[in-house]
Parts: C-alpha cells; structure tokens; sequence
C-alpha cells in the first residue's frame, strides 16, 4: 500500500509540472485524421550555405542527425538568419484545416538556445506560429514557458495538432497536453524539425528525429 501511494504521489509531482496535465489526453491523437504519404522528396534540407548537407546532417538506421556550431554560416537565402540544419516537410504547405506534426526527437546533453521544431508562418513580424526549444536541459515553447523539464538524452514523442481556424495550437509531449497556444495567423504554414540556433545558444547543438509522421483532417490534401 505505502508503495501505491508512493507511485500516486509521483504521479501528481510529474503532471504538476506540466501545463494543462490531464490524464484524460493520454489517448491516440491520429484517431480521425489521415495520414499524409512522405517519401525522401518530402524532405528538404536547410544547411550553413557554404558547407555540403552531409557536414552536418546524417541519416543512418531510420535517425535524421542534425548538428550546427554557434559560429556556422547561415543558408543561402537567409543572411539575416542565424546558423541551422533542418528539415523542411515540403508537399504539404497549408493554409486552411486541421494538420498534425509527430515524431520522436532527442536532444544531447549540453545543446541549449536551439529550436528543434517549427510550425513555419505567422502574421508579421513573427515568422512562424509555434517553435519548440530547448534551454538547458528543459523543452520550451519559445523562450517560455518550460513544456518539459530534463529532457535531455532521452526520446520522447512530440505532438502538434494547429487548427488554423480556430487559431489553437497544441502541443503533446509523451501523449499528455502540455500546453495550448493561440495561433500567430498567416497564410501559409508548413512543418520543420532539426536545429536552428537561438538565443543563448551552447557553441554546438545536436538533435536526432525519427518517425516522422504528418496528419490532416477532412481530406485537405
């Protein structure tokens, strides 16, 4: 019995630290969309423009490796932005609908000031609508709040659900809710994932993803 309570009482402790914690969203979150095919043309690197893809991109047994220095250039058509190795999920840009990003990340111990995944298009001045970072350890939206505290060296599942015209954005660590976001308008968005440096960044920054899956309701297409 002292042990149940124990466990109980872990429980509580871990859902506390999360936002909008409730074990009624531990549920199969595909349930009622469709799965979209990808294919190797469904994913477009983005890379420091005077190095190759494979400087700082790998993809060996089914894991994408992303990984960029502080100091890298940026891509060739964002001289303003700063250094990344990414995953652009192109085929599937949408403006209307409901669309979900999913896949299992992990991010090395020590990469912190990185985004390691994007919901791409906003309203300006902001450029995108959701941006999942990681800062010392921890998953953040944005710069905060903390969605997940010490996560570093461990694989865990992230799901975004952006109904765009109900301007929501949910995001789902481990299938709990962890926080919902008012959606940033704009009339295009599209998925990414790897890494793109930040503010406060370490000097290098390292995720790897797999199984990347992407949803949508109604057939939109």
């Amino acid at each position: 019995m002292a042990t149940y309570f124990r466990i109980a009482f872990l429980v509580i402790a871990l859902c506390s630290t999360f936002i909008h914690c409730s074990s009624s969203e531990a549920v199969d979150f595909t349930i009622g969309f469709t799965e979209v095919p990808l294919n190797s043309s469904s994913f477009h690197n983005h890379y420091p423009f005077n190095l190759n893809v494979s400087d700082r991109y790998s993809f060996i047994d089914g894991i994408h490796r992303f990984w960029i220095y502080a100091d890298d250039k940026p891509m060739i058509n964002k001289p303003k932005a700063g250094p990344r190795s990414e995953i652009r999920i192109q085929g599937y840009d949408y403006s209307h609908g409901v669309w979900q990003f999913e896949g299992h990340g992990l991010v090395p111990s020590g990469s912190s000031g990185v985004s390691v995944m994007q919901l791409f298009g906003s309203d300006p001045p902001r450029a995108t609508t959701l941006m999942v970072r990681t800062y010392n350890g921890s998953l953040t939206y944005y710069r905060r709040p903390v969605l997940v505290p010490n996560i570093w060296d461990r694989w865990f599942k992230l799901n975004v659900i952006h109904d765009v015209e109900a301007s929501k954005v949910k995001i789902y660590i481990d299938a709990v809710m962890v926080y919902e976001a008012q959606g940033n308008g704009g009339t295009s968005h599209y998925f990414k994932f790897g890494v793109y440096k930040q503010n406060d960044p370490s000097y290098y920054m390292e995720s790897r993803w797999k199984g990347i899956r992407v949803f949508t309701k109604y057939g939109l297409i």
